[in-house]
């Protein structure tokens, strides 16, 4: 596969890069390789936006709990819940369960 140099007044002259070959992509040294990434790669995209539905609506769900908690004369925040979920991500993806965890709560905290 040869790549050519843009001419002058092309999308890449304009500012927009050229279409890059999916091995280019894809870091791949193959065609096959690059078809198996490039597939994989949607298939992560699919499983990002789900990831990202279900954290916001965990964050809506946080939110009533805390409306609730609050409401009732309780506090925003539960830190034995917390911890609990804490431990069950850790317990499930490892030391790396634990910032995520966090971050996860960071982001449902506070938003009543």
């Amino acid at each position: 596969m040869s790549t050519s140099t843009p001419a002058t007044g092309t999308a890449e002259a304009a500012g927009t890069p050229a279409t890059r070959t999916a091995t280019e992509a894809t870091g791949a040294r193959t065609d096959e390789a690059a078809s198996l990434i490039g597939d994989a790669r949607t298939r992560i995209d699919t499983l990002d936006d789900r990831i990202i539905g279900l954290v916001q609506e965990r964050m809506a769900v946080s939110a009533v709990i805390q409306e609730a908690r609050i409401t009732s004369g309780g506090r925003r925040v539960n830190l034995s819940r917390e911890t609990e979920i804490l431990g069950r991500f850790r317990e499930a993806l490892g030391k790396p369960g634990t910032p995520l965890a966090m971050t996860l709560l960071e982001l449902c905290r506070g938003r009543v």
